[in-house]
């Protein structure tokens, strides 16, 4: 490692980690792939061997000491064991399971004690620059309606819970309208968008969400409407699903931007 490269780690080797990891191997300015973490190792090792520098593989709780950075892709289950010794070391975590922050929020508060940082990156999502700075003035209303085909909305706990069947569906269903916080805890795995929004504007809480079940769609599709004293502003974008039906393509390619602005010569947004 060079004088100034910061070392990468990733925990979780899904679409999102796999396709970071190759993109760090080929190389982003000042960076450099540590160590990765999951739970089947041993399935992701055909391509891990195949890299020009191959990993650490350690378990997560080593990723904290391993790096100077640590990108979490993980289940949202495991966003605490990953976060909290990263940040408690003063360290900057990565967050894509940003649902789980709502019911972990004193990481913020270890964060700041620490020096650490939770960086979450834009995502699936369109216009946080836009909201983040109109959340500096006035956000009156901010509502978020998605539509995802069936299969990346099987199996949510919301649905197992209200015993809401859509496998054979026909035509689009609404099978949620509530906040963002509400939103998360019922759709853990699909909604981290709302919480990323959210957590941009006005809070969980008073960001507003509706879910459709949609057979005649292919893509992922977020409808974003707000009202501030400074804009009123809509958003939509259609994201591709990659391999896992419920995320977008496009996750993985804003954390390889996220990481690439650390040390770029110009950096664009805010």
């Amino acid at each position: 490692m060079t004088s100034g490269t910061l070392r990468v780690a990733i925990a979780g080797l899904g679409p999102i980690g796999s396709r970071l990891a190759k993109a760090l191997d080929d190389g982003i300015e000042g960076l450099e792939l540590a160590a990765v973490s999951a739970q089947n190792i041993d399935k992701h090792r055909p391509w891990l061997d195949k890299l020009g520098k191959k990993p650490a593989t350690l378990p997560i709780e080593a990723l904290a000491d391993a790096a100077d950075i640590v990108v979490e892709c993980a289940p949202s289950r495991l966003v605490r064991s990953i976060v909290a010794p990263v940040v408690t070391r003063g360290k900057t975590a990565v967050v894509l399971s940003v649902g789980a922050l709502l019911e972990n929020d004193d990481l913020i508060a270890l964060a700041r004690k620490n020096g650490g940082q939770i960086v979450v990156p834009t995502g699936a999502l369109i216009g946080l620059d836009a909201m983040t700075a109109a959340a500096v003035g006035t956000i009156h209303s901010v509502r978020m309606t998605t539509r995802k085909p069936v299969a990346g909305l099987s199996g949510a706990p919301y649905l197992l819970e209200h015993k809401i069947e859509i496998d054979d569906i026909k035509e689009p269903l609404k099978i949620f309208s509530g906040t963002a916080r509400e939103a998360a805890k019922g759709f853990p795995a699909n909604l981290n968008v709302a919480v990323a929004l959210s957590l941009a504007g006005i809070g969980p809480d008073r960001t507003m969400v509706e879910i459709w079940a949609d057979p005649t769609v292919t893509r992922n599709t977020h409808r974003i409407e707000v009202d501030s004293d400074s804009a009123r502003f809509s958003m939509m974008i259609e994201n591709i699903p990659s391999e896992n039906p419920k995320t977008g393509l496009i996750t993985a390619l804003s954390v390889i931007a996220c990481l690439r602005k650390l040390h770029a010569p110009l950096r664009i947004g805010t």
